[in-house]
Order: C-alpha cells, then structure tokens, then sequence
C-alpha cells in the first residue's frame, strides 16, 4: 500500500490523498495542481468538477519537453486517472525523475472520486 498524506513519507516517494482528503482541500481553497494523465476518450467519459492539466501519458512526448513550465514547484501536484495505477507511476516519475516534493496521488483515481465524494461523476 502506498503512504498517506497523513503519515511518514519514504524518502523519493509520492503521497496517496484519497477522494475525500482532495476535495476537502480544494473546497477550503487550498491551490492543488491537478493532473489527469488519462486518455482523451477517459477525459470525456468522467471529469473532476475542477481545472485540470491534462497530460495524456501514451502522448508524453507532446508535452514532456514543457513540464517545468507547465508545473509550479512551490504548489502541490495532485495526480490522477482511473484507479489509481498510472498516476501512481506518473507521480513517482515526478518524484524521483524531475525532484518534485509535493506530488499526492489520487487513491483509487476518478473512480474513488465518484463513489466517495460526487456520484455524478460517472463510472467507467
């Protein structure tokens, strides 16, 4: 299981933030960077109800080139996909590739979204 947000971090690791933590957040204001690295056709399908960044991972050569101006250092990164897999290794690319520090990943990814905090979010 990956670490918490609220427990001790392994050195060179992301943090896992569940659904409900990241919604607390965003509601209290809080400038959480979000990232979907899901696919178009996924982005289509089921969307946060916030401003996204999104990086198509199986596109990152598109993108991959402007990263760093694309992401703010001193602001948290939270990532995200369907369940949780591919935005886990994103974040750990952030982490141990690109010297990231404040990178979360959505636990149980857009799916965990729908079913903890907006069932309006469809499941896919």
């Amino acid at each position: 299981m990956a670490p918490s947000c609220t427990g001790p971090r392994p050195v060179n690791t992301p943090l896992s933030i569940s659904a409900r933590e990241l919604n607390d957040r965003l509601r209290q204001g809080e400038t959480i960077q979000l990232v979907d690295v899901r696919e178009d056709r996924e982005l289509s399908w089921a969307r946060l109800p916030h401003p996204v960044l999104h990086l198509p991972l199986s596109r990152s050569a598109e993108w991959v080139a402007q990263l760093d101006q694309q992401l703010e250092r001193d602001r948290p990164i939270a990532v995200l996909c369907h369940a949780g897999v591919r935005s886990w290794q994103f974040a750990c690319w952030l982490v141990e590739q690109h010297g990231y520090e404040q990178v979360w990943n959505l636990q149980g990814g857009i799916d965990a979204w729908s079913v903890e905090v907006d069932p309006g979010v469809p499941r896919y």
